[in-house]
C-alpha cells in the first residue's frame, strides 16, 4: 500500500529592500539622544581587582573572624568609591 506524498510547493517570493515603484520608503523612528555624562559606559572594577583586594582584606585579618564573601564586598564597595 502506497502512502500518498504531499506535493511540493512552489518557494515564497523573497521581499527585495527596495519598496515599489510608487510607494513611499518606510522610516524607522530616530533614537533618542542620551547627554554626554548618560552616554559614558559606568566603569566597574575588573574580577582579578575584586578578588586581588578581597585577598588582601583577608591577609589584614591575619587570620582572625569572617568570611571569603564579606571581603569580596568589601573590596567590591571600596574599588567602586575609587573609580566613581
Amino acid at each position: 500500500m502506497e502512502v500518498p506524498r504531499p506535493t511540493p510547493r512552489a518557494p515564497r517570493a523573497r521581499r527585495t529592500t527596495t519598496p515599489p515603484a510608487g510607494a513611499s520608503p518606510r522610516r524607522r523612528p530616530a533614537k533618542a539622544k542620551l547627554p554626554e555624562s548618560a552616554a559614558a559606559p559606568a566603569v566597574r572594577p575588573t574580577y582579578d581587582e575584586i578578588a586581588r583586594r578581597a585577598y588582601e582584606i583577608s591577609l589584614e585579618r591575619n587570620g582572625g573572624p569572617g568570611d571569603a564573601l564579606s571581603d569580596w564586598l568589601q573590596a567590591e564597595r571600596e574599588l567602586a568609591s575609587v573609580i566613581a
